[in-house]
């Protein structure tokens, strides 16, 4: 639905555009669409850090009661980390990697100015973009404890760019700015021993953007374009489980240290794309 709406509204501006008197120049206001993918910027290294005496510190090993590290990567039953979607319960299944393109769509407006073959503008823009960054830790037991941050809502961004014309009819640019966001982080786990709360949480997540493009013109008024846009987005310290007793005695190794269990949440607090846009602009 959020697709839909934006292409109605985008597509009316356009249509009202197109019998508006056109610039001579890049100098002016301007509406416009874009569609393409965007890939989650996969941190393949991640891992996930544990509060076990719950004094607020997510720097702990998690331990079995022979004091092993219950996340190691020991050749009987190994554990560890990735950071990805899980594909079973143990290490040696593996995970799949955060590279699936998902679809990014957005309806934009800006104002350009030029000065001889300089143009400098602003613009602002709403697009709807579906990403998902996975992080994965590994217990000895075995069993697996999944991380999942999600844009899958209205992200916002103000931008400011910088072009040079190619010709008469060209232009390449390079933007910055700021974005936000509403951002849902999740959590599952195959361990049944324990319990675990919360499992989702929602925040509003602020960061930048960067990249570049190249615009043509296919007449007086309508401009089409490549662009590039690296997205970081800051979503704070993201979700936080308190795995609790559950059905778990106290040698549990997550009862250990603290009978009334151990938090863990992910190491990382942002989530960051790739994005690469078609566009298409109406110029006034």
């Amino acid at each position: 639905m959020r697709h839909i709406d934006l292409a109605i509204a985008a597509g009316a501006f356009l249509l009202l555009g197109a019998g508006a008197a056109s610039a001579q120049d890049w100098s002016g206001p301007y509406i416009g669409l874009s569609v393409g993918g965007a890939m989650t910027d996969d941190d393949a290294n991640e891992r996930t850090v544990f509060d076990t005496n719950l004094d607020g510190g997510f720097n702990d090993t998690v331990r079995r009661s022979d004091g092993q590290d219950a996340f190691a990567a020991t050749a009987a039953t190994p554990g560890g980390f990735c950071g990805g979607k899980a594909r079973g319960d143990n290490l040696p299944t593996g995970c799949i990697d955060d590279d699936e393109v998902r679809t990014d769509f957005a309806a934009r407006a800006g104002w350009d100015f030029q000065s001889g073959r300089m143009v400098y503008g602003v613009m602002v823009e709403a697009a709807s973009v579906d990403v998902e960054d996975f992080a994965t830790a590994f217990s000895t037991t075995p069993a697996a404890y999944q991380f999942n941050r999600d844009l899958d809502d209205v992200m916002y961004a103000a931008r400011l760019r910088l072009g040079y014309t190619v010709g008469s009819r060209s232009l390449a640019y390079v933007t910055g700015g700021a974005a936000m966001a509403k951002v849902t982080d999740t959590y599952f786990t195959t361990n049944t021993a324990n319990s675990f709360a919360p499992l989702t949480s929602e925040d509003d997540a602020t960061g930048y953007q960067i990249g570049g493009g190249f615009e043509t013109r296919m007449g007086e008024r309508i401009t089409v374009g490549l662009e590039y846009l690296y997205t970081d987005l800051d979503a704070g310290d993201g979700l936080t489980v308190r795995v609790g007793p559950g059905a778990a005695p106290l040698t549990n190794p997550f009862r250990i240290v603290n009978p009334n269990g151990t938090d863990q949440r992910r190491e990382s607090d942002n989530i960051a794309f790739h994005a690469l846009r078609l566009t298409i602009a109406a110029r006034f």
